[in-house]
């Protein structure tokens, strides 16, 4: 067996998610390309921690990739070593790649309104409007947004549970009362549209690690729907089974510079600008950066703090010295 198919069994038999799949494979990929000889292609196996050490030099001096970008490349090369061909590769000794230090792009609340404007007239008939109130409501990343499934949405209690979000872990977040009517509205339409998969003899939908196994009827059942699916069906790259995916983050992400570029706005502006205005807003208000970092999900709050660089709370609330020497005078 090739070992690039050795690596993909692993990370099925381990339930990795298919984008990390798809992640881990193109860095092991790269990295057999860089250490290739005059002679040809070498074997992992018969590298080690020099190379591995020189491959994540050349990203960070060579390339010039974020330290994040670093990281996966070298959870990659750990995970080909340690549980692929269980070899230790020993200390390594890379020069790292410098962690940038930005202050996030945020939209002002009457920004926000226009954008929501432009989203509800430019794209009637897909449901981005929606995805986007609901981001930039809860704080939700746009996958995870999207990756939401039917029986996540507790009403009542006005939460939602945000599964397996970055990191693996589940949060709660906060539902919005005014999204409320348009969830149910769509979530009505998604019973409807499941309801016709059914009569066809469809509606299977992938279940996140071996719940297929544990629950039999799972995966055809309403609850396991995606809520925001694709009007399309698809073939699971995996199994091949036949089902509805979610709607891609691209298409997304592309409605939301459309509507940028309507406004004739220069700044940039991605799903993410969202999340950092959710954030921010809710420090206006005066909310406990604590919560704020629950939330988010945060494992540590200095990667919250970063939020207040741009809070009214901040240093751009504090008045110039020239703007009080110009009303004195």
């Amino acid at each position: 067996m090739k070992l690039l198919d050795q690596v993909r069994d692993k990370l099925c038999f381990l339930r990795y998610a298919l984008r990390t799949e798809r992640s881990y494979l193109a860095w092991i990929e790269r990295y057999i390309r860089f250490s290739k000889t005059p002679q040809g292609f070498r074997h992992p196996r018969d590298l080690g921690a020099p190379e591995v050490t020189a491959f994540l030099t050349y990203l960070a001096t060579q390339r010039n990739v974020s330290a994040s970008t670093q990281n996966q490349a070298l959870a990659a090369l750990l995970f080909l070593y340690q549980k692929v061909l269980e070899q230790d590769i020993g200390k390594l000794d890379a020069i790292r790649a410098r962690r940038s230090r930005f202050v996030p792009q945020v939209l002002s609340r009457d920004e926000i309104r226009q954008l929501l404007a432009a989203i509800d007239r430019l794209h009637t008939e897909e449901p981005y409007g929606l995805v986007l109130r609901l981001m930039y409501g809860s704080g939700l990343r746009l996958h995870e947004c999207l990756s939401l499934r039917v029986k996540d949405f507790d009403f009542a209690r006005q939460r939602i549970i945000a599964r397996r979000a970055k990191g693996g872990k589940d949060r709660v977040v906060m539902l919005p009362r005014v999204l409320e009517q348009p969830l149910r509205t769509h979530a009505a339409w998604r019973a409807e549209l499941h309801e016709r998969d059914l009569r066809r003899g469809l509606g299977w939908v992938e279940l996140p690690e071996a719940l297929a196994e544990k629950f039999k009827s799972a995966d055809h059942e309403l609850g396991w729907q995606y809520l925001f699916a694709s009007t399309r069906l698809s073939s699971d790259p995996r199994s091949g089974n036949k089902g509805r995916w979610h709607l891609f983050d691209a298409c997304v992400q592309r409605a939301i510079t459309q509507c940028v570029r309507s406004l004739k706005w220069t700044k940039r502006v991605t799903s993410h600008t969202l999340r950092h205005s959710f954030a921010t807003h809710l420090l206006d208000a005066g909310e406990d950066i604590r919560t704020v970092q629950e939330l988010l999900g945060h494992a540590d709050v200095r990667t919250t703090m970063i939020y207040t660089h741009v809070s009214q709370q901040g240093a751009a609330a504090s008045r110039s010295p020239l703007d009080a020497l110009a009303a004195a005078s």
